[in-house]
């Protein structure tokens, strides 16, 4: 029997012994586990607690760093030495290092307009299914799901816990952060400030697509994410080369645009590529909000 894999962010150091956070407690709780059973605990690898805390309340909540990359610390086996009414310890055992462990040809994120109802947990649960790196909700024009001030900050904890559970299910290690709600408007001007601040670094700069319904898109399936291209392969060489001779040892980030229901506005379309975004297509068919950025997750996987 596979050791259940629990969510525990606090230092796993070898031969200590810790009392596990609540959730993963109540979940060894609801096992029946017993002392001597093994589990496997990783870290996820989540900003700090202080970068999740709610905007004050009457202020628009501000949109997440595009620096921050997943960090993936692989797993460590523990053994149950003690168990409470609610608390569970356990001792650290041997560590194991991340699978995959070939690192991923870009981090993508996801920045997306919020689908209402259940489909917003639907999509954060496949993603990190996916592989996706971060996911920016985001308020736009046409967004039916309305947050602000604590209803924001309570329904982002939620999706960070299901892609937390999304994580302890498919064995993934890294653990997406669900970025603060925000506007669209505030998400283009951060992203352009981000973009800008890289540009006397050695690491690359983003890669910006946003998914678009207009005429003359090119197809996101001809993309190559290693050359940030379009199907070139003589690109494709050469963005290799660079890239090493830059010295960069982190993959680049990838963001990806994505609408609500309706999609995305002609104002905040235009406003993405004036901006730099790329348009990119998944084909002729409109695709459900939650189904498209998923739909796009997986032709990026590919292409690797």
């Amino acid at each position: 029997m596979t050791a259940p894999r629990l969510h525990c962010p606090m230092p796993l150091n070898y031969g200590a012994e810790i009392a596990l956070p609540a959730n993963a407690a109540r979940h060894v709780q609801v096992l029946r586990l017993q002392p001597g059973d093994k589990v496997a605990l990783f870290h996820g690898g989540l900003p700090d607690i202080a970068d999740l805390a709610p905007a004050p309340a009457g202020s628009a909540p501000s949109p997440s760093p595009a620096h921050w990359q997943p960090q993936d610390t692989g797993w460590v086996q523990a053994t149950i030495t003690q168990m409470g009414r609610s608390s569970v310890h356990v001792r650290i055992g041997e560590a194991h290092a991340p699978v995959p462990a070939q690192a991923p040809a870009a981090h993508i994120h996801i920045a997306c307009g919020m689908p209402a109802n259940e489909r917003m947990d639907w999509l954060v649960e496949k993603a990190t299914e996916l592989g996706v790196a971060s996911i920016q909700p985001l308020q736009t024009e046409r967004s039916v799901l309305r947050l602000r001030d604590e209803r924001a900050y309570k329904k982002q904890a939620h999706w960070q816990a299901v892609a937390i559970a999304a994580c302890e299910q498919s064995g993934r290690t890294a653990v997406p952060w669900v970025r603060p709600v925000c506007s669209l408007a505030e998400f283009l001007q951060q992203n352009a400030a981000d973009e800008a601040s890289r540009a006397t670094e050695v690491t690359a700069a983003s890669r910006r697509l946003v998914l678009s319904l207009q005429a003359g898109s090119l197809p996101l399936h001809s993309y190559n994410v290693r050359a940030n291209t379009l199907g070139s392969a003589a690109s494709s060489v050469k963005a290799e080369q660079t890239r090493g001779q830059a010295g960069q040892t982190q993959p680049p980030a990838l963001w990806l645009l994505s609408g609500p229901e309706g999609g995305l506005s002609a104002a905040e379309e235009a406003s993405a590529l004036t901006q730099g975004w790329q348009p990119v297509s998944l084909g002729h068919y409109t695709l459900r909000a939650e189904t498209a950025p998923l739909a796009a997750l997986v032709l990026l996987g590919q292409t690797d």
